[in-house]
């Protein structure tokens, strides 16, 4: 969880600096406070005032600055966590030696978080002997080392010592940050999010304007929380979900009915958050169907019940949650949805909500639970919905 953690991120000359930039926006995204530092020679690779803006926070470069002084032991022990990325060959030999010639180093020679790295040089300098022994040396000293990438480099020459990806380091930094243990760590959670597709012809389908938003952001907060978890995907385009988390991509109503099936045995909890068509095509033609003048008719067929298949083989360890969205008529049809699905829990949200909906960003839910609680919740960004349905569970399930 980086919400309210403080972070502190030096960057030293190298071009992977670049990169830093997402990664202060991941973090701060997520809730975190983010103060950055930069070593002169940094400052020819990004810019402070990029920097500042992103993180809310002044850059700070120099241990004095006119007639202000940096307290860089202050500064030390204010972070949860200080990160050194992208880390150069020349700020690693620093570290190893104890120089301290700059306002990053001052600080990390007087930070009493723990130190987390993110290496960046060329495959030479990396495989340097002088490089090795350092690298052994700041770990010996207790820093956490994130390993390089292969490919690219700055010289065109492709091979290790490529700086992390961000996304790769906001995961590192998040599960660093989990040490405390929270109810969650280590629960195996199932979750579905988006539509289903359901074939009329190889063309054409009957489906939904889910953009599983909602699901997906469920998925990232319980990861942050440390559940395994394993989100079954209808058709969406979804490019940056954690690679921590298990996607498994379905189309249709039956492909995400049999791997719910699968994977609810070995699951502590399952969240149904994927809008599943109600209805399928008797039949699908082989071929495009044409146009004709009398129209066209289709029988529909009622596709499989994923809540309630879940509901009825559902163990008294096991705690399943449906959403709803309805249209009208909204309490009285989650109320009956949470009897006859035998759910612990069910999610309201109405299209009558201008908030609510599909492709929005922002959700309204109320929550009902089998012990006769509603719990309604004002509009907010799914983001923070997912967190407010994640707290509703933590403390009715796993207080």
């Amino acid at each position: 969880m980086m919400q309210g953690k403080k972070i502190l991120i030096g960057i030293s000359g190298s071009i992977a600096a670049y990169k830093t930039i997402t990664l202060v926006r991941l973090l701060v995204k997520r809730g975190a406070e983010v103060k950055v530092m930069i070593t002169p020679a940094a400052k020819d690779f990004v810019s402070p005032l990029t920097l500042a803006t992103l993180s809310k926070n002044k850059v700070l470069g120099d241990l004095y600055e006119a007639d202000s002084w940096a307290n860089h032991v202050a500064l030390g022990r204010w972070a949860d966590i200080m990160v050194l990325a992208p880390l150069s060959c020349n700020t690693l030999a620093k570290m190893a030696a104890g120089l301290c010639d700059n306002l990053l180093m001052a600080v990390y020679l007087s930070a009493t978080c723990p130190v987390v790295v993110a290496p960046a040089m060329d495959e030479d300098m990396w495989h340097h002997p002088a490089t090795k022994n350092n690298l052994a040396v700041i770990k010996g000293f207790g820093n956490a080392i994130i390993p390089v990438n292969n490919g690219e480099l700055a010289s065109g020459l492709f091979g290790e010592g490529r700086m992390a990806e961000p996304e790769a380091i906001f995961e590192y930094l998040q599960e660093r940050l989990l040490s405390v243990v929270t109810p969650l760590k280590g629960k195996k959670i199932l979750i579905t999010a988006g539509p289903t597709y359901e074939p009329i012809d190889p063309v054409r389908f009957i489906g939904n304007h889910s953009s599983g938003k909602m699901g997906i952001a469920i998925a990232e907060a319980l990861k942050a929380r440390g559940a395994k978890v394993t989100l079954v995907l209808g058709p969406v385009s979804a490019s940056n979900i954690s690679k921590s988390i298990t996607v498994i991509n379905v189309v249709t109503a039956q492909q995400m009915y049999d791997t719910c099936m699968d994977e609810f045995a070995t699951s502590d909890m399952a969240i149904m958050a994927a809008a599943v068509a109600d209805f399928s095509p008797d039949t699908v033609a082989a071929e495009k169907i044409k146009k004709k003048d009398e129209g066209l008719q289709l029988t529909l067929t009622k596709t499989k019940d994923i809540l309630k298949s879940l509901g009825a083989i559902k163990k008294e360890h096991q705690v399943l949650v449906g959403f709803a969205l309805e249209t009208n008529n909204e309490k009285e049809h989650a109320l009956q949805k949470l009897q006859s699905k035998n759910a612990d829990m069910i999610v309201l949200n109405s299209l009558a909500d201008k908030d609510a909906g599909f492709k929005v960003d922002t959700n309204k839910v109320t929550i009902f639970t089998k012990s006769g609680e509603e719990i309604v919740f004002d509009a907010k960004p799914k983001t923070e919905v997912a967190n407010d349905i994640i707290d509703t569970i933590t403390s009715l399930y796993y207080a």
